[in-house]
């Protein structure tokens, strides 16, 4: 059986959390997980930041597949703007190197891993843990990358079998 490593990517104009993950039928293993904090003093700073943070872990871990999270409509219409940007830079990361993404809302990733659509941040991030069997809980931008990266699974697992 062909283990396929999954790459999640929870997009934020100051930290993106990425998430890499193998899976070899249902069984699914950690690999990585982290954030790509972004600290340049201007926005544009910051995207080409996070652009050239995703474009190393995808160069050092090589995955197949990516999944990211849709773009939610906030409050703030501005803050949903900058949160679209830095989703678009991850995207052209993933492009660049020629991989397709998967889109999911954030609803269907906590339904995904949580088993409701309105989980809470600490629920997703336990339950990462415990599919994973992590020893500890991950930070929470990595824990809803890695939850991203595990609904994509289970969607592809449904979408063959």
């Amino acid at each position: 059986m062909k283990t396929v490593r999954y790459l999640g990517i929870d997009p934020g104009s100051r930290a993106t959390g990425y998430g890499v993950i193998d899976a070899q039928g249902s069984k699914l293993v950690y690999v990585s997980s982290g954030c790509v904090l972004a600290k340049a003093a201007t926005f544009n700073g910051r995207l080409k930041e996070i652009f050239e943070g995703l474009c190393e872990v995808i160069e050092l871990h090589q995955p197949e597949q990516v999944a990211i999270e849709q773009v939610f409509v906030a409050k703030n219409p501005g803050s949903a703007l900058k949160l679209g940007q830095a989703r678009g830079v991850a995207i052209a990361a993933a492009l660049g190197q020629q991989l397709e993404i998967a889109e999911y809302s954030a609803r269907t990733v906590k339904k995904s891993v949580v088993g409701t659509g309105s989980a809470t941040k600490a629920q997703v991030q336990h339950m990462v843990s415990v599919i994973l069997q992590l020893s500890g809980i991950p930070a929470s931008d990595a824990a809803d990358a890695l939850a991203i990266a595990i609904c994509h699974v289970n969607t592809c697992a449904n979408s063959y079998g």
